[in-house]
Formats: structure tokens, C-alpha cells, sequence
């Protein structure tokens, strides 16, 4: 099985500056993890304020394994006092994935 998760959340644009080493951070650490085959983070160029996430994972039980992983709660914490709004993840078997 794998697992892609995409998802979005919106920060105020006056906030992305001080935002932007706590997520580089999440980044790296989530990079870190066991069996994470691919994260990545980016700011939307079209769209100050909002970051877009892609991340493939090898099953259901490293997604739910990485969401109580110990620097989640800590990313959460700065994110609700950044100003977060309007986050969405989801995730997708793509157990038969193609080029597209």
C-alpha cells in the first residue's frame, strides 16, 4: 500500500516570515522519520499565506504513527499562535499509482 497525503493551511502573510524556520524545522524532522518515502512544504507563489503539503507514506500505520510523532505538538502549538485558519489534509490509498 501507499499513502499520499495532500493538504493546505493558511497563515496570515504578515505572520509567514516568523512561520517559515518553525516549518523548515517540521520539515526536516518529518524527513527524519522512519519510513517516510517523501515530504515536502511550499509557500504558494500566487497565494501569500498559504502553504501546500505533499507526503507519501508506505501504509496506514506510519501515517498514524507520524501524526503523534513528538515534534507534531510543538508545530501545532506555533501554528495556532501564528494565526493558522482553513487547514485541510487528506490522505489517498494510491496502492496502483501511474504517470500522469
Amino acid at each position: 500500500m501507499t499513502i499520499v497525503v495532500a493538504g493546505s493551511m493558511r497563515f496570515p502573510p504578515e505572520a509567514m516570515s516568523e512561520a517559515r524556520p518553525y516549518l523548515a524545522a517540521r520539515v526536516s524532522e518529518t524527513r527524519a522519520g522512519d519510513g517516510c518515502v517523501e515530504y515536502n512544504a511550499g509557500e504558494d507563489v500566487n497565494d501569500p499565506g498559504l502553504l501546500r503539503f505533499s507526503e507519501i507514506l508506505p501504509d496506514d500505520a506510519l501515517l498514524m504513527a507520524d501524526l503523534q510523532a513528538p515534534h507534531i505538538a510543538p508545530w501545532r502549538a506555533v501554528a495556532a499562535w501564528l494565526g493558522v485558519s482553513d487547514r485541510r489534509f487528506t490522505a489517498f490509498d494510491a496502492t496502483h499509482p501511474r504517470p500522469v
